[in-house]
């Protein structure tokens, strides 16, 4: 065993840099206030930032009841980072006011805008919204409206919030259990976690689901997919594997870290960050296919406002960075291997987390949808600052979390396999 199990030192100067990060980049985005438009481009770069970190929140919290169902030693090596990223969903929940702030005040959202069928007629009658929109949001009013955006967000939150409160206190409970070490505290505690995990699992992807539905696919309200919830509950596992790749290579430098991450367990996660980058490109691939060849106008503009225009440019970056250049890296047996190169890999895969969420996010409005607008708008520049922000803010409470706790869980019967001597070649 590692002489030191508590978070080393260096973790609170990670956080101060975060905090300053945070902060400047804060400042800057103020600037856009002062431009045309750019408030508008803060909200909605703001709600970008926003479902970054919920991203890394609950894809903690899921993929911690994933390793809890599944067992395996790569687990233990996350499992105090994918606890500090679940126990950030208070932040992540006050993150959330604004947003309901903006519903409440009509903002954001075009159901938000017309909360009342009465409000979606007149809107049709003065040329303001189409058709379809208006009868799509009729439709659809029992979801997306301010009373129910607030019914189904405070629900989620609560439920996700106890499932955070019991996961991490049982942790610490565990490792405090006078039998620690013996047969009968493992099972136990096993039986424990795998009874709250895995309807934990299933009752996470119907919730996550369900909000990734209201906040993010409802800026459109006539855009329907049956792979939305899926493909975002894969990005987060893609975003939160790199995000501990980071965390456990900077960590490696010093005890406990340096004696846990051994070659074979870099590996195998390097593995399981390259199972995820195949997922998400598959089920968005399989996306854009069933929509291709559907061929139904219904659903086909959500594509053209993302391909026309300046749009391309942003769509084969997102091609690029998102998917395959982690992809054909991820290949390489000897990349896996390599600290520093899995590290500035795992890097770049949160910055292509980036170019997705902002592909996805701002082609929903009228006047970026198959037209991006670059030359005179720089409140679209708010796209870089406001995010940065957010999840700067959200990074230094991270490492806040997980410098709270020690970084290894002792009674474990995987901590036995993580001390033995390496075979790896």
């Amino acid at each position: 065993m590692p002489t030191v199990l508590n978070s080393p030192d260096l973790i609170s100067g990670w956080r101060t840099k975060s905090v300053i990060v945070a902060v400047v980049a804060a400042l800057l985005s103020l600037v856009f206030l002062l431009v045309p438009g750019g408030a508008s481009h803060i909200l909605r770069a703001y709600l970008m930032g926003f479902i970054l970190s919920f991203g890394f929140a609950g894809g903690g919290l899921v993929l911690l009841m994933l390793q809890y169902v599944s067992g395996g030693k790569w687990g233990l090596l996350l499992r105090r980072p994918l606890e500090a990223m679940s126990r950030t969903f208070p932040l992540v929940f006050l993150m959330w006011i604004p947003l309901a702030i903006a519903v409440f005040t009509k903002h954001l959202y075009m159901w938000a805008r017309y909360p009342t069928n009465e409000a979606a007629k007149q809107a049709l009658d003065l040329g303001l919204i189409g058709k379809e929109q208006e009868l799509t949001m009729i439709a659809k009013r029992a979801m997306f409206s301010p009373s129910a955006f607030m019914i189904q967000s405070l629900v989620v939150f609560a439920i996700l919030l106890l499932f955070t409160y019991l996961l991490n206190k049982w942790s610490l409970e565990r490792d405090a259990d006078p039998a620690a070490g013996t047969e009968p505290s493992f099972d136990r505690w096993r039986t424990k976690f795998e009874n709250l995990s895995g309807p934990g699992i299933f009752l996470y992807v119907v919730l996550m689901t369900d909000v990734i539905l209201l906040w993010v696919m409802s800026l459109d309200v006539t855009w329907y997919s049956s792979m939305w919830g899926l493909k975002f509950l894969v990005g987060q596992g893609y975003g939160v594997f790199a995000l501990s790749l980071i965390t456990v290579i900077s960590l490696s430098k010093v005890e406990p870290i340096k004696t846990l991450l051994r070659t074979t367990e870099q590996h195998d996660l390097g593995k399981l960050a390259f199972a995820f980058t195949m997922l998400n490109i598959y089920l968005t691939f399989a996306e854009f296919l069933i929509i291709w060849s559907g061929n139904v106008p219904d659903e086909i503009p959500w594509y053209l406002n993302r391909i026309h225009g300046g749009w391309w440019t942003i769509c084969t970056l997102d091609f690029v960075c998102h998917w395959l250049i982690p992809f054909c890296l991820l290949l390489s047996r000897n990349l896996k291997r390599d600290k520093g190169r899995l590290k500035a890999l795992a890097i770049f895969m949160i910055l292509a987390r980036f170019i997705d969420m902002f592909w996805i996010i701002e082609p929903n409005f009228k006047d970026a949808a198959g037209n991006l607008h670059l030359a005179g708008n720089f409140g679209i520049l708010a796209y870089i600052t406001v995010p940065v922000a957010v999840v700067a803010a959200w990074g230094a409470y991270y490492l806040h979390q997980l410098n709270s706790r020690p970084l290894v869980n002792v009674n474990d019967p995987h901590l036995e396999e993580l001390l033995e001597a390496e075979h790896a070649h």
